[in-house]
């Protein structure tokens, strides 16, 4: 939110952002004057009076057209010169979301987080914490015999992710831990020994990297969130199946960061709550299994 601006400090922003806007364009005095209907001598004017006077709405408008600028650039009513066209479509992009390991633009966008705290609500059990068995499971039926190939791919960029110096945050439904060791809905079929193995990676993972890694479990039935990632200050991902949504504005991510830090504050189990939990899971489908 802006202060409020002395009318003589505005009219000067005006006279200072107006003459820069002209030289980055390359636009003269005399150009501007035609293209904006106006005498040259008004343009002078314009850039050179001293006084608290700013010129009126048409002309501020023309001018910002002309000069590809905002017309509340000029009066200082926003810091970016854009107009609010060009912000909207620079500030959201949609791009496709391959069903695959290995996602190059998933990847950049961690490599240019790196050092930020990231927060993140999967769609399932987080790609990053899987075990190998898990990742075969999932991916073999699609990716077929580049099944091996992208696995490994996905390992190596995995250890990056964990050795970058960024903290992970991660909300789940506490529904996604209980079908996935009970092994039902998404995670139907899966083997008995890959479930008890990924929940002892699980625990070996949480003691390893907390606090850096930190996963809270909330109640779906108070709470509910779509996958996302925020990327520190930088931008938040929506991911819709066949794309990721990304929004840029500081606006939008300080939204949803107060979205996610609602389902960490709210949570049921917390990040140290969540081993204890894991083992009870881990010994309750063991003895039903036995």
């Amino acid at each position: 939110m802006f202060e409020k601006m002395d009318k003589r400090d505005r009219a000067a922003q005006f006279r200072l952002r107006l003459a820069r806007a002209m030289e980055e364009r390359n636009v003269s005095q005399s150009a501007l004057a035609r293209r904006i209907g106006v005498d040259r001598s008004t343009v002078s004017q314009l850039l050179t009076d001293e006084g608290a006077r700013l010129p009126n709405a048409h002309v501020v408008g023309s001018c910002a057209e002309t000069l590809g600028v905002s017309a509340d650039y000029l009066l200082s009513l926003s810091d970016r010169p854009e107009s609010a066209a060009e912000l909207l479509a620079s500030s959201l992009t949609m791009t496709e979301a391959p069903r695959a390991l290995v996602d190059e633009r998933i990847f950049e966008w961690h490599q240019q987080s790196a050092g930020y705290k990231i927060r993140y609500v999967p769609a399932a059990l987080p790609d990053m914490l899987k075990t190998r068995a898990i990742l075969e499971w999932e991916y073999a039926p699609h990716l077929g015999r580049t099944a091996d190939q992208a696995i490994g791919a996905s390992a190596d960029r995995l250890a990056w992710m964990r050795s970058a110096q960024s903290d992970y945050e991660i909300a789940m439904p506490l529904y996604e831990i209980h079908s996935f060791a009970h092994a039902t809905g998404y995670y139907h079929g899966l083997p008995l020994e890959v479930r008890l193995e990924q929940i002892d990676h699980l625990l070996d993972l949480c003691e390893q990297l907390y606090p850096r890694l930190r996963i809270y479990l909330f109640d779906a039935k108070r709470l509910y969130s779509a996958p996302v990632t925020i990327f520190g200050p930088l931008l938040c991902v929506f991911y819709a199946g066949s794309h990721y949504m990304a929004f840029r504005d500081r606006d939008r991510i300080e939204i949803f960061t107060r979205h996610f830090d609602t389902l960490v504050r709210e949570a049921d189990l917390t990040a140290r709550n969540l081993p204890s939990h894991l083992r009870k899971l881990r010994a309750a489908i063991d003895e039903t299994s036995g």
